[in-house]
Formats: structure tokens, C-alpha cells, sequence
């Protein structure tokens, strides 16, 4: 999942040297933490988070074909 996301920001990103996905073990799902460089947030949030969701919507599917929950969180 962590590899997905990844790609998935890398090609969405002006500067894709500065994106770094870290992976935290919850009590109940693994988080995946996207960190971007702050020029490059607005386009991975999109306008009023839908890309954000997509991305989201994206890892959860690929997730729930592995039997594994994962929250994706955007962090400065």
C-alpha cells in the first residue's frame, strides 16, 4: 500500500524527490502519513479535498483486497 500511494502522489506533484509516505501502526488500522513539499499540498488536497479522496478511496480498495484497513493521512 505504502509503494501505492506513493506512485500515486509522485505523478501528482510538482517536486516528487519530496514526497515521503510513513507508515504507523494504529490500534485499529494501519496509517499511512503522505508528506509533500508545502507548494505541492494544494495539489494533492484539490479542490474541496477531492483528490484527496480519491487517493483515499484508491488505497482503501487496493486495501480491502488485501484484508487490511489503512487511513490515509496528509501531514505537513
Amino acid at each position: 500500500m505504502k509503494e501505492l500511494l506513493e506512485v500515486i502522489a509522485k505523478n501528482l506533484v510538482d517536486c516528487p524527490e519530496e514526497v515521503s509516505v510513513k507508515e504507523v501502526q494504529g490500534e485499529r488500522a494501519l496509517v499511512l502519513e503522505l508528506k509533500v513539499a508545502p507548494e505541492d499540498m494544494g495539489k494533492v488536497i484539490g479542490k474541496q479535498g477531492r483528490i484527496a479522496k480519491a487517493i483515499r478511496t484508491v488505497v482503501k480498495a487496493a486495501a480491502v483486497h488485501e484484508d487490511k484497513h489503512i487511513v490515509v493521512e496528509i501531514v505537513q
